[in-house]
């Protein structure tokens, strides 16, 4: 890729001018070439993430998902991509899953409709300035060179787009939306790619089909968000986990969480129990809204707030799941509360020299030992099994439903301007890693290479968020559990276990951030990722 060399890509950057941060070093090589190239954050963000299914292939697929956040400069808006697949629209599909659950280990029954085209295309079409042949240009430079069977396949299939493209006439807009068109089967004329995708997907027993395809559309909402210390928190709806960490938000900050110091023993007991409590709420209400009610209005009240927050006791942990009744208002729901028995995803921030910032986590926990993209390289993930078969359950599997997603992007404001973008892989891991990175900075002014790299601790007392099992409690993970680094003071962990905390200290990286802060008063940008979680940040020379 001109200009850029991949093996001096480290984990760490700052310009004035443009950064990238994500996984793979020939992703945010991507990334960088097109903003060197003139492109904006997102035309960079677009060739980040198609790169990405390449240089981390595994973690995330073409055939798997993207939610992406995305503040726009020209109008000081921050807007959510839903680049999520759906549920087969097929009746007889669901009624398939209901009798038999949602299976895993590589069944072509758990993927969703691909989303990742259309995503990155929508983002190009109303927040780009680039033609796809031109930031596709560096992945197809990493797929000739590419050596899996699948990589031909997948480049002969952008290739296809890029064709498309130029047949198609009108407006750059126009011309992107044939390429689309073209992936998904809306195209008059050329509709190879969905008819091989759709016999791929009857090959290995699937129930996707070409209507499932032709129907996909990637939705541009309005973000769900909160204020926090003076800051606005942008996550994108509960059709992914993103609102649980606007509700810890409204329950910590009724805490004096600066006075108590980074990572003692009453700040990592009442992040944990916040967490809880919002997950709890989570497990319990978040799903598709086009399908299920979501009541997020009383869940982020004030006084639902004020109902919860006595549920946390400083001197001691929970080992119950709790939701509440936002509807009754009542701080835990009648029936709910009850004691249990004690994947893969990528990364990508971006900046630009004009303002924009897009926040990104790709994915598709692509099964590893069947990994098989037939004719068009376009392989496949489990992302359905984040449905489940309990009927009458706000995230029961319906015929077109979103999966609600663990993939959880933040951007966070100033002023109505963007100064963090955060994107973490992690499964459940993600939103909490993200909580640890956000307090790092409001409370103790933490930046990010600093946050990447410092301490951070979890805990497992949710749902598993891959587990269909119809009969949730079943999929409680761990009650009172706290994973957390080993660099956490001996004292501290001894102080928390006091309490009643499950605690289990690791070396190793709990889930795999990366970062962007802006720092305006001196038009800098400054991105990291977590070394140690093999992520990867460049930025542009000043000139």
């Amino acid at each position: 890729m001109s200009g850029i060399d991949v093996g001096q890509i480290g984990w760490k950057a700052e310009s004035k001018t443009g950064v990238v941060a994500a996984g793979g070093a020939g992703a945010v090589a991507a990334g960088v070439e097109i903003l060197d190239r003139g492109g904006n954050a997102a035309d960079a963000a677009a060739a980040t993430i198609f790169a990405l299914n390449v240089t981390d292939h595994g973690a995330c697929s073409i055939g798997g998902e993207v939610p992406l956040l995305i503040f726009d400069a020209e109008t000081s808006e921050v807007k959510a991509l839903s680049g999520q697949g759906r549920a087969p629209r097929s009746q007889e599909a669901i009624d398939w899953y209901m009798e038999n659950g949602i299976p895993g280990d590589g069944d072509m029954k758990m993927a969703p409709v691909p989303s990742v085209v259309d995503l990155c295309i929508t983002t190009l079409r109303r927040y780009g300035t680039m033609s796809f042949e031109e930031i596709i240009a560096p992945v197809l430079a990493l797929l000739d060179a590419g050596e899996d069977d699948w990589h031909p396949n997948l480049a002969r299939t952008l290739r296809k787009l890029i064709e498309e493209e130029h047949l198609a006439s009108g407006s750059r807009e126009e011309k992107l939306q044939a390429a689309s068109d073209r992936f998904y089967g809306r195209n008059k004329y050329r509709n190879d790619i969905a008819e091989e995708l759709e016999a791929f997907y009857i090959a290995k027993g699937g129930f996707l089909r070409r209507e499932d395809l032709a129907t996909h559309i990637t939705t541009i909402e309005d973000p769900v968000t909160v204020s926090y210390r003076g800051y606005t928190v942008c996550k994108c709806g509960p059709w992914t986990q993103g609102p649980y960490l606007c509700q810890a938000l409204r329950l910590l900050e009724k805490f004096d969480v600066k006075a108590m110091g980074h990572l003692s023993a009453d700040y990592v007991h009442v992040v944990t129990e916040a967490i809880k409590l919002a997950m709890a709420d989570r497990d319990a209400y978040y799903a598709d809204p086009d399908f299920s009610g979501v009541p997020l209005g009383g869940l982020l009240s004030d006084a639902y707030t004020d109902l919860r927050v006595p549920l946390i006791d400083m001197q001691a942990a929970s080992i119950e799941a709790r939701p509440g009744d936002p509807y009754l208002m009542q701080p835990v729901k009648e029936g709910g509360v009850f004691r249990p028995g004690i994947g893969g995803t990528t990364t990508c921030v971006v900046a630009d020299r004009w303002g924009n910032v897009v926040a990104a986590t790709p994915s598709a926990n692509v099964h590893r030992p069947t990994i098989d993209g037939g004719s068009t390289g376009v392989t496949y993930g489990n992302r359905l099994r984040s449905l489940n078969t309990t009927a009458g359950h706000p995230n029961c599997i319906q015929p077109g439903k979103r999966p609600r997603i663990t993939l959880t992007p933040t951007l966070v404001l100033k002023d109505g301007r963007p100064i963090l973008g955060i994107s973490v892989a992690g499964g459940d891991l993600q939103d909490q890693t993200t909580l640890n990175l956000l307090l790092d900075f409001v409370e103790f002014g933490i930046m990010p290479e600093e946050a990447v790299t410092a301490p951070r601790f979890a805990t497992a007392h949710h749902h598993d968020s891959f587990d269909p099992n119809p009969v949730r409690e079943q999929t409680f993970k761990q009650a009172g559990s706290l994973t957390l680094n080993d660099a956490i003071d001996q004292g501290v962990q001894d102080d928390l276990a006091s309490r009643g905390h499950q605690v289990e200290a690791k070396a190793s990286n709990i889930a795999t951030p990366v970062m962007v802060y802006v720092d305006r008063e001196e038009g800098r940008y400054y991105a990291a990722g977590d070394p140690g979680a093999g992520r990867h940040a460049a930025g542009l020379e000043d000139g």
